[in-house]
């Protein structure tokens, strides 16, 4: 069981305090014996402050000591390859054995923000991905010219909330991670796909893992409270409003129309909401359900107290499993 983070700014607070409460939850995420640590990359949004990913993958891991930590993910159409395998076989030559490549093809904001990062007229084809990959995974070769990715190549993960990036991750032969936090509906269609299409390459057998969103907490009402700010957050990003996460008295002072409703119960009822017992049921259900080898945990409220408590929760809950390899 691992951690997903997206260094959450919340209402009233800023990017500083946010990347602060990332070293302090990786800190406590590795005393409790959790897995792997990743950061997600996202662009102008201003409620996620981990868009410059592997700067912050360096931090986290020079907080940490044996901890795994990597990118969930890269969004790869953003960047150059080159420029990637400089970074990533940068952090391998400082943390050897301890970094994680986690590869998406999504731009993960908006076409003019890509356009931004990567300083020309068009975005890439999504068609370009298999290529990028290849050629990313080039420069870590020892024939590589490209200092310091020659011979510092993480374990790559390909990520994806469809079939694209499963059967391709199949294809190559390394591990997929998927994201049922916010396309549940795609789960098992995608790991079927990612087992049914895989062959033999960077590992033998077929390793998937996916992102859950969970908030667990003393009681399964105490939790649905919690869970409230990230929904209402969600809902102003599908209405092209995005902002800082919000506090519990901005979510129940929101004049919920019918709609709003039912698309924020939607968001909700696939995540994993509730107090001990509730959480520990449905987490189990869910990854007997779906056989993935890894969960990899999305925790997102207002309070980084009550954050780091649902963590404990689930370390509680699963004990020495946390840390199963």
């Amino acid at each position: 069981m691992s951690v997903l983070d997206l260094a959450p700014v919340v209402s009233g607070s800023t990017s500083g305090e946010a990347l602060r409460n990332t070293l302090d939850l990786a800190r406590h995420a590795e005393r409790l014996g959790f897995h792997r640590y990743w950061l997600a990359e996202h662009h102008a949004m201003p409620g996620i402050a981990s868009s410059a990913t592997a700067v912050l993958i360096g931090q986290v891991a020079a907080a940490t000591s044996a901890m795994r930590v990597g990118s969930g993910g890269i969004m790869l159409p953003n960047h150059a390859p080159m420029v990637v395998a400089e970074q990533f076989g940068t952090l391998e030559a400082l943390f050897p054995g301890r970094i994680d490549l986690g590869l998406g093809r999504a731009p993960g904001t908006d076409q003019a923000t890509a356009r931004a990062l990567r300083r020309s007229p068009g975005s890439l084809s999504v068609d370009d991905f298999p290529e990028q990959v290849v050629e990313l995974r080039d420069y870590f070769g020892e024939k590589s010219t490209v200092t310091p990715a020659a011979g510092n190549e993480p374990p790559i993960w390909l990520l994806g909330s469809s079939g694209y990036s499963a059967k391709l991750a199949g294809l190559l032969g390394l591990p997929f991670a998927f994201a049922h936090h916010f396309s549940a509906e795609n789960t098992m269609p995608a790991l079927a796909l990612y087992r049914d299409s895989f062959r033999p390459g960077a590992i033998e057998e077929p390793y998937s893992m996916i992102g859950v969103a969970v908030t667990a907490a003393d009681s399964d009402e105490r939790a649905a409270e919690l869970a409230a700010p990230q929904a209402l957050s969600f809902l102003r990003l599908r209405q092209g409003a995005p902002g800082p996460l919000p506090s519990p008295e901005e979510t129940a002072a929101h004049p919920y129309t019918p709609m709003e409703r039912q698309i924020i119960e939607s968001r909700l009822h696939d995540q994993v909401i509730g107090g001990p017992e509730t959480v520990k049921r449905r987490l189990d259900e869910l990854i007997e359900r779906t056989g993935v080898q890894e969960a990899m945990v999305m925790t997102q409220v207002f309070d980084h107290a009550d954050r780091l408590k649902s963590y404990d929760i689930l370390a509680d809950l699963y004990g020495p499993s946390l840390e199963a390899r």
